[in-house]
C-alpha cells in the first residue's frame, strides 16, 4: 500500500509529516482496532486544524468553524474513509475570503489523495439543507469540532440536535423507509457471502440510524452487545482496506481469508461467523428499536388526555391499550406478544416455547422486555429431559407457524435460548454455507426449511415428524464427514430429548439419514430400473415414512434456493415416490383394530344403557411417568398431559359436535381424542368418547359446569352455535399467520367395515365442532374416531358408514370428503 506523499500542497502547506504519520499507523506501527481508528481521526485533526489557521490567518477570515461530520465525526476514521467536512462561517466574511478559506482547506487534502466530502454553508443554510435532506441532517448529528470558533460549532449542534427532536415524529418514519430501501437493494448481511459491510441490513448505516433514533429521544436500541457488534464490523472493515487498498465495503470471496489473515482469525469461514453473529445483534437491535418508535408514535396519535384536578395533562386511562390473551401466561399488548401479569417464568419452564409459540401463531413479535425475562428463568430453571409433552407441542407450533417463525426464532436467538433448548445448534449456527445454490447459512437454512414444511402439512399424517425432520436434517454439518451420517446420530439423540416415543425416534433418524436419498436417486439413477426403486424402499420401509421424506426433499429443495427446486425436478422425484409407494402397498396392510373398552368405559357405557342418558366422568390425566418419560399410547405415541374426560351416551346423531361444542365454549383444546360405539348390555348402543383437553389459557372450568353443559347440549337445551357466536363477536379471535387449506380425504384401504375420512387442518377453536357439523350434515353414521393435535395441526381419522352400518361407495364417500371440506374452509 503507498500514500501520493510527493504532491506538494498549494500555499506551502507539505502534507509529507501528516503522510508519513498516517501511513506509519496503517501498517501496524500502533495500536488496530478502535484505538487506531481514534488516531487516526485525532492525527487528521492536528493536521486539519493546523491547515485552516493557516488559511485563516491568510485570507484574515473570522467567525469560522471547521466541523467533522458523519463517521469522522464519530471519530471512527478507518484507512480508507472519506473525510467528511462542513466548513461552517457565520456570514461576515466576504465570499472571496470564505472562498480562500475553503481552498486553503481542501486542497491539500486533494493533493495527499484522501476521498473528501465537503460544504461550506452558514449555520440557517446548514440546518435549512438538514431539513430538505435527511442523509445531511444524519450526518450532522454526529457533528464534531475541528477548527475555528467553538461557539458557532456548539450552537449549531445544540440547534440541529433540537429540530431533530422536534421533527422526530415525521423525520423516524421516512429514516426506516429508508433503511428498508437499502435492505432490499443489498440484502441481509448475516446471510451473504460476499456482503457489503456497510449497506446491507445489519451493517454499519442500521448501527449508525440506531444512534440516530436514540439522539430523537423517542426510543432506544437495546445496548447489551450492540457497541461491540459495531467495533468488529468496523474492524473487519479496516482490515479490508488494508487488504485491498481501496475504499470498499464489500467482503468478496477472493479477500476474505486474508482479512481473515489479518484479523487474527482462523480463516474466511471464521470471519465470516464473526460479521454474520456482529449483523445479527444489530438487526435484532435494529427491529426492536424500530417497534419501540412504532409503538411511541401510535401512543402519541391514539390516546388522547385530558386534564387533571390541577391542571395538567396525563392519559386517558378509559383508552389504555387491552391485553389480549394469547396463551397460558401471554397476552399481546400493543402489537406485541408479552408476559401476563400472573405468569411466573421461574416455575413455568414450558413458558418460553409456549410464548414463542403464541407469539409466532399471532403474527406478533415477543416484546424484548419478555424475552429477557424469559432467557434468565430458562437459564435458572431449564426444562426436564425428556421434555414433558406440552413443551414438544410448543415447539411443533412454533415451528409450524410459516414466516412468523423466523422473527420469533430470531428473537430467542439473541438471547441464547435456542442453544439452551437444542446445544447441537451451537454448531450450525452462523455457519456459512460455500455453495452457489445456498443463499442462507446453515441455521437460517434449517428454519426457512421448517417455514416450506408447514405449508406442506396437510399432505402428511405426521405433521409433527416433518416439522421437526426440517428443523434437524442439516444439523451435522457442524461435524467432520458425512453431515447425514452425523445428523442421523444426532437427530436421534435430539428427538430422544424432545421426549418422543422410540419408534418416532428412529423414523426422524431415518429422515434425516435419507433427507437427500430421493433427490439423488431421482435425478442420477434410472427410474426404469425395479433396483432402483426397490432399493429406496427398503431404505424407507413404510407409506408413511415415504410420504413426509417426500414433502422434506420439497421442503428442503425449496429452502436452499431458487436453483435448487424446478417442476422438472418435482416431477422425476414425485415418479420416483409413485414407484416406491407401489412396491410399498403391494404388501398386506393390516387393518387397525378396534382398542377394547377399558374397565372404567365399560362401567360407564352400562350404567348410560340402564339409566338412558349421559354419564360424565373427569379426572385428571396422568403426569410423566418417575423416570421423567411421558406416558405413551399402545402404538408408543406420546399422550399429553392435561385432563381426561370420559362421557358415556346413549347413542344419537351430533352427539360429537355436541360434545366438541361444549369444549369450544369452555376455552378448552382438544389434544387428543376417542369415539366408538359398543353395546354393553344388548339393549341399545351406547357412544363412548375419551378426551384428553386442557385449558387454552387461564384455569380449568369447574367440573360441575361442564357436567351441567354436557347434559343440556345432549338434551338438545343449549343453543351452542348462539353462544359460539357471541363470544366470537365479543372477542374475535386474532389470526395473525395464513395457514394451508384444510384436506378432507377418503382413506383407502384402511377398514373393511367403515370408510375413512381423513381431516388435516389447522387447529383452531370450535374446530371439532365444525368438523362433526358437517359431517351430520351428510347424513353418515361416525361409528368410531380418532382425534390428535400435533402442534397446531389437527390430523383426524373418522370411521363412518351408511344409515345401515355399511361402508360408503367411492362416488358417495368422494362426496361426504368434499362437503367436509368445503365446509371447513
Amino acid at each position: 500500500m503507498t500514500e501520493n506523499v510527493d504532491a506538494k500542497a498549494r500555499d506551502g502547506h507539505a502534507p509529507a509529516g501528516y503522510a508519513a504519520a498516517r501511513l506509519a499507523l496503517l501498517n501496524g506501527e500502533g495500536p488496530s482496532g478502535p484505538p487506531r481508528r481514534k488516531a487516526l481521526a485525532a492525527l487528521t485533526d492536528t493536521w486539519l486544524a493546523d491547515l485552516a489557521r493557516g488559511a485563516a490567518d491568510r485570507t484574515g477570515t473570522r467567525g469560522w468553524s471547521l466541523v467533522a461530520v458523519g463517521g469522522y465525526g464519530r471519530g471512527e476514521l478507518s484507512p480508507r474513509s472519506d473525510l467528511d467536512l462542513l466548513l461552517l462561517h457565520d456570514g461576515s466574511a466576504g465570499p472571496a475570503d470564505v472562498a480562500g478559506l475553503a481552498d486553503g482547506i481542501w486542497y491539500p487534502v486533494w493533493d495527499l489523495g484522501v476521498a473528501l466530502d465537503h460544504s461550506v454553508r452558514t449555520p440557517v443554510e446548514a440546518r435549512k439543507t438538514a431539513a430538505e435532506d435527511l442523509k445531511v441532517q444524519l450526518g450532522l448529528l454526529d457533528a464534531r469540532h475541528i477548527a475555528g470558533d467553538t461557539a458557532l460549532t456548539a450552537s449549531l449542534r445544540t440547534a440541529v440536535l433540537a429540530d431533530w427532536r422536534n421533527q422526530a415524529p415525521k423525520r423516524l418514519p421516512a429514516l426506516h423507509e429508508l433503511c428498508l430501501e437499502r435492505a432490499e437493494r443489498h440484502g441481509e448481511l448475516s446471510y451473504l457471502l460476499e456482503p457489503d459491510l456497510k449497506e446491507a441490513r445489519g451493517g454499519l448505516r442500521d448501527a449508525t440510524a440506531l444512534r440516530a433514533v436514540a439522539a430523537s429521544w423517542l426510543a432506544d436500541a437495546p445496548r447489551e452487545g450492540l457497541e461491540d457488534a459495531r467495533t468488529r464490523l468496523l474492524d473487519a472493515r479496516d482490515a479490508l482496506h488494508l487488504v485491498t487498498g481501496r475504499a470498499t465495503d464489500r467482503l468478496a470471496l477472493q479477500e476474505q481469508d486474508q482479512v481473515a489473515g489479518a484479523l487474527g482469525l482462523l480463516d474466511a469461514d471464521a470471519l465470516l461467523r464473526q460479521v454474520y453473529e456482529a449483523a445479527r445483534t444489530v438487526g435484532y437491535a435494529f427491529d426492536v428499536t424500530w417497534r419501540e418508535v412504532a409503538r411511541v408514535l401510535r401512543s402519541r396519535q391514539s390516546r388522547p388526555r385530558r386534564r387533571g384536578l390541577l391542571g395538567r395533562s396525563r392519559p386517558d386511562q378509559a383508552n389504555a391499550p387491552e391485553r389480549t390473551p394469547l396463551a397460558e401466561g401471554v397476552v399481546e399488548h400493543e402489537g406485541e406478544a408479552v408476559l401476563a401479569l400472573t405468569a411466573r417464568p421461574e416455575r413455568d419452564p414450558v413458558l418460553p416455547l409456549r410464548a414463542a409459540a403464541a407469539a409466532a401463531e399471532h403474527g406478533v413479535p415477543l416484546s424484548l422486555h419478555a424475552v429477557r425475562r424469559l432467557g434468565v428463568a430458562q437459564a435458572t430453571r431449564p426444562l426436564p429431559v425428556p421434555w414433558p409433552a406440552e413443551a414438544r407441542e410448543q415447539l411443533v407450533t412454533l415451528l409450524g407457524a410459516g414466516e412468523s417463525t423466523v422473527p420469533v426464532w430470531e428473537a430467542l436467538e439473541a438471547e441464547g435460548m435456542i442453544t439452551r433448548l437444542l446445544p447441537d445448534w451451537e454448531r450450525v449456527r452462523c455457519r456459512p454455507q460455500r455453495n452457489a445454490v445456498h443463499i442462507w447459512t446453515v441455521d437460517r437454512h434449517l428454519i426457512e426449511c421448517a417455514v416450506r414444511a408447514s405449508r406442506l402439512t396437510r399432505r402428511v399424517g405426521r405433521p409433527d415428524l416433518l416439522l421437526i425432520a426440517a428443523l434437524l436434517h442439516d444439523i451435522g454439518k457442524g461435524w467432520p464427514g458425512d453431515h447425514s451420517e452425523a445428523g442421523e446420530v444426532i437427530a436421534r439423540d435430539v428427538a430422544a430429548r424432545f421426549g418422543f416415543g422410540r419408534a418416532d425416534v428412529e423414523t426422524l433418524a431415518l429422515l434425516v439419514r435419507h433427507h437427500l436419498l430421493l433427490i439423488e436417486t431421482a435425478t442420477r439413477r434410472d427410474l426404469d430400473d425395479p433396483a432402483t426403486v426397490q432399493s429406496v424402499a427398503d431404505a424407507v420401509r413404510d407409506s408413511e415414512t415415504l410420504e413426509l421424506l417426500h414433502a422434506l426433499t420439497e421442503a428442503d429443495a425449496l429452502a436452499t434456493g431458487p436453483a435448487a427446486w424446478s417442476a422438472w425436478r418435482s416431477s422425476l422425484v414425485g415418479d420416483l415416490v409413485k414407484r416406491v409407494a407401489a412396491v410399498l402397498a403391494s404388501g398386506a396392510v393390516p387393518e387397525q383394530a378396534d382398542r377394547e373398552p377399558t374397565a372404567e368405559e365399560e362401567r360407564l357405557a352400562v350404567e348410560s344403557a340402564r339409566t338412558g342418558g349421559p354419564v360424565i366422568a373427569l379426572r385428571a390425566h396422568a403426569e410423566p411417568d418417575p423416570d421423567g418419560t411421558a406416558p405413551r399410547t399402545a402404538d408408543d405415541e406420546p399422550e399429553p398431559v392435561g385432563v381426561e374426560l370420559l362421557l358415556a351416551v346413549p347413542d344419537r346423531p351430533g352427539l360429537l359436535a355436541a360434545a366438541a361444542g361444549v369444549l369450544a365454549l369452555h376455552r378448552l383444546t382438544v389434544r387428543a381424542a376417542d369415539l366408538r360405539t359398543v353395546d354393553p348390555i344388548g339393549d341399545g348402543p351406547v357412544t363412548l368418547l375419551r378426551w384428553r383437553v386442557a385449558a387454552q389459557y387461564g384455569s380449568l372450568p369447574e367440573a360441575a359446569r361442564l357436567r351441567n353443559d354436557f347434559a343440556r347440549a345432549f338434551a338438545g337445551s343449549l343453543d351452542i352455535e348462539s353462544r359460539l357466536a357471541e363470544r366470537e363477536s365479543a372477542h374475535p379471535r386474532r389470526r395473525g399467520v395464513s395457514s394451508p387449506p384444510p384436506r378432507v380425504t377418503v382413506a383407502p384401504g384402511s377398514s373393511t367395515a367403515a370408510t375413512v375420512i381423513e381431516v388435516r387442518a389447522h387447529d383452531a377453536p370450535g374446530l371439532l365442532h365444525r368438523i362433526g357439523r358437517a359431517l351430520e350434515s351428510t347424513g353418515v353414521n361416525v361409528r368410531s374416531a380418532r382425534i390428535s393435535t400435533l402442534g397446531a395441526n389437527a390430523v383426524d381419522a373418522f370411521y363412518v358408514t351408511d344409515t345401515a352400518g355399511a361402508p360408503l361407495p367411492d362416488v358417495r364417500a368422494a362426496e361426504v370428503a368434499d362437503q367436509v371440506e368445503r365446509a371447513l374452509r
